[in-house]
């Protein structure tokens, strides 16, 4: 059923809600009183009767035993089975329990239940949560089954729960971040792909930086006991600001809602309706889910979320997919690419308002009528910063002269013909050459290029304006004028599984273009590479090298490190700006993603213990690339060392 489309179009995960039940052996019966009647649209059940202890059946009938498992297999259909039927461990077991014959009963009923629950062909099972800060045989166990599992997923139960170590008279040796548990329990599994988090939300929650850890780790469930509700003027049950804040989160990120626990809200009979006003008429108020108030109060959240942009939809497909950046030098863009880049109308615009102040500099009102600016777009591709140039002479009343200097012979067939559909050809020039090889007849007053990648300098500007810039006048203007790359550590497990399950050391390293999105950006960006143009410098030198410190601060707790996110702002001219770094990115703007420099192994960093970094942009004769490594809190190897995995040609 759902709790609702937002906006009318909706394909998100998050729009199925769970609950969690007690044994019963009738399971026909316990979907339809769930689910027919109410709107859940799946159960969490227990596959097992809660008092089955493997030890206390007799020896001799041992062998012929048949565990006590909620009915057969053929009850249900295998759509029913798969769709509707989440299987929940028995929450007795204890695999680390210092009572042998406990953790063993405890081992044979996981394997046996997860062996049933495969059997059935379950999507998921919810594992509980470990019973002490030691898991290391539980986590063992379950990487066993791990690696046999086909395509089940594995929820491990956590709660969301930290202790706030600036609080007085907290003891510092008890505090409890579970945060520590899930990071112990996967690291023994291995960063398994199919091993995820259900997190319990409680009635209190941590801060918000200690919250925000989660986003960037596998979160499958959100598991919400009725307990951490309160109760609205109504009488019905509403959840706090914070608690709102963070569920409309996890619906953000393809998280599903479960609902937990016995109903603590008494709704009278004569108003049950739903808590968001949607009064269901089909439903004898008789019949009505004991948590069915609770399930209404979330397709509210769920309901009342902005709808995504047209922008949103578009870049869906594309959230944490990894893409190899492009090659533009050595490779020719096809005319998909081209089109791709050419429908992002606010770039453009920027583009315009630049060369527009430049003009008007350049120029005097008193001399508009009689000087012309000869300007050259280097890298035209197939023409929009052509347009964006005579739209920008248009605007300002200045006559222009323009070049468009292209080396891709495929889109210069584009060029010629917009130049001749639109009537250009007395103002503009079209030369099918390298600029880094051309010979101009005339030096250029202004100097226009779009060669900056996801990490600025990553598809080699520097080098190409390097080459075109001794035909610019010595005081000429460079579109852009400077760029600057930028890098925040993250954790980012969806990022790392899909690097590490190519099984081998190129794809770590390797930098990736991405639309980040399941990530936790753990620190604030920090300025990593700067470059100018024109750039006069008599030692000119594009090799680059940059030391950096990041604190994570104290309240978020620990946290794992899968990589760095990149990122690039751009001065146009003066004030006229464009980019992606976070705190300052140019709004509706699609032409770039970050980019994800990985690390081979994930790094742990302590709270208050500093993280420190190292980049290198190296240049040869025939490639440019990009070297990084760790140093604190402890060293990692070098990546990518003389660009034996990831160059970009020149």
């Amino acid at each position: 059923m759902g709790l609702g489309e937002r906006g009318g179009w909706d394909k998100s995960e998050s729009r199925y809600c769970g609950v969690e039940t007690e044994f019963d052996d009738d399971v026909p019966r316990l979907l339809s009183f769930n689910l027919s009647s109410t709107g859940f649209d799946f159960v969490v059940a227990p596959l097992t009767d809660p008092t089955y202890r493997p030890s206390l059946i007799e020896a001799d009938n041992a062998s012929s035993h048949v565990p006590p498992f909620a009915g057969s297999d053929l009850v249900l259909s295998p759509a029913q089975w798969s769709s509707h039927v989440v299987g929940k461990i028995s929450s007795w077991i204890d695999l680390d329990s210092e009572d042998e014959i406990v953790r063993m009963d405890s081992e044979t009923t996981l394997k046996q239940e997860i062996a049933w629950a495969t059997h059935l062909s379950l999507q998921a099972c919810l594992l509980p949560s470990p019973k002490g800060a030691s898991c290391a045989n539980y986590a063992r166990c379950v990487n066993q089954i791990l690696q046999g599992l086909s395509n089940m997923q594995l929820w491990l139960r956590i709660p969301l729960l930290k202790s706030d170590d600036d609080l007085p008279d907290v003891d510092s040796d008890n505090l409890m971040d579970s945060w520590e548990l899930w990071n112990s329990f996967r690291l023994i599994c291995e960063h398994h792909s199919q091993l995820s988090v259900a997190l319990d939300i409680l009635s209190t929650l941590p801060s918000v930086n200690s919250i925000g850890r989660w986003f960037g780790e596998p979160v499958r469930v959100a598991i919400i006991h009725t307990d951490s509700f309160l109760t609205n003027a109504r009488g019905y049950p509403c959840l706090s600001k914070s608690h709102q804040k963070l569920i409309t989160g996890f619906f953000n990120h393809s998280v599903q809602v479960i609902i937990s626990g016995k109903p603590l809200h008494s709704i009278p009979a004569e108003t049950i309706g739903s808590a968001a006003n949607h009064t269901d008429n089909n439903m004898n108020s008789t019949l009505r889910h004991p948590l069915r108030s609770y399930l209404d109060y979330v397709g509210y959240l769920y309901q009342r979320m902005e709808p995504l942009s047209e922008q949103e939809r578009i870049e869906l497909g594309y959230r944490d997919f990894l893409q190899a950046p492009l090659q533009p030098l050595m490779d020719n863009l096809e005319a998909q690419t081209y089109e791709t880049f050419e429908k992002d109308s606010v770039k453009y615009m920027q583009y315009q308002r630049a060369i527009s102040k430049a003009l008007l500099d350049r120029v005097p009102d008193g001399e508009a009528s009689a000087a012309t600016t000869v300007l050259m777009v280097v890298g035209a591709g197939r023409g929009p910063l052509v347009r964006a140039s005579l739209q920008a002479a248009e605007e300002t009343g200045r006559k222009l002269k323009v070049y468009a200097v292209e080396k891709n012979p495929n889109a210069v067939v584009t060029l010629h013909s917009l130049v001749k559909l639109e009537g250009w050809e007395n103002v503009v020039t079209i030369v099918s050459c390298d600029m880094r090889l051309w010979n101009a007849p005339e030096r250029a007053d202004i100097l226009v290029s779009e060669l900056l990648g996801s990490f600025g300098d990553n598809e080699l500007s520097p080098e190409c304006l390097d080459g075109a810039q001794r035909f610019l006048k010595q005081d000429g203007i460079s579109i852009p004028s400077s760029y600057t790359s930028f890098i925040q550590p993250i954790t980012a497990s969806k990022l790392y599984n899909d690097v590490k399950s190519h099984k081998d050391l190129v794809h770590f390293e390797t930098a990736y273009v991405v639309k980040l999105h399941s990530v936790a950006r753990l620190a604030p960006t920090k300025p990593v590479f700067t470059f100018n143009h024109p750039d006069y410098s008599t030692k000119k030198n594009n090799q680059r090298y940059k030391k950096l410190q990041f604190e994570v601060p104290r309240d978020t707790g620990s946290v794992m490190v899968h990589g760095f996110a990149g990122y690039f702002d751009a001065t146009l001219y003066k004030d006229v700006h464009l980019g992606i770094e976070p705190s300052m990115a140019t709004p509706n703007m699609f032409s770039w993603f970050a980019i994800f420099f990985p690390l081979r192994q994930p790094i742990c960093v302590q709270p208050g213990s500093p993280l420190e970094v190292h980049f290198w942009r190296c240049c040869g004769s025939a490639k440019v690339w990009y070297e990084w490594c760790v140093t604190s809190p402890r060293p990692s190897p070098i990546h990518n060392s003389n660009g034996r995995s990831y160059w970009v040609g020149l």
